[in-house]
């Protein structure tokens, strides 16, 4: 009989990211902790410059903890680095404005 074997994701926030910082430094920099499933830079929709921060992917959460604990903090292209577990993005509300255009 065969066995899956159960894979658990971890998605980390990676913040204070100097504005150059690429995709590949990113995943560079965390491929000494395990594998790395995603590593992404989030852009500005309209000028396609980097926002300053990221999410990576690793393979486990014991990789992700080990992570977290190794690079929170530390200077990575003269920046110290924020690393912790990406949260779920939330709803944005919707807003309603009052008062009509004339």
């Amino acid at each position: 009989m065969a066995f899956a074997q159960i894979i658990f994701y971890m998605k980390l926030f990676v913040g204070n990211l100097s504005f150059d910082t690429t995709e590949t430094e990113l995943e560079e920099l965390f491929a000494p902790f395990g594998t790395v499933a995603e590593a992404t830079i989030i852009t500005d929709r309209n000028t396609g410059r980097s926002r300053g921060f990221g999410f990576v992917t690793l393979k486990s959460g014991a990789e992700a903890q080990a992570a977290i604990r190794e690079l929170a903090g530390k200077n990575f292209s003269g920046r110290n680095l924020i690393v912790n577990e990406a949260k779920p993005r939330e709803e944005l509300s919707r807003r309603s404005f009052s008062g009509s255009r004339r």
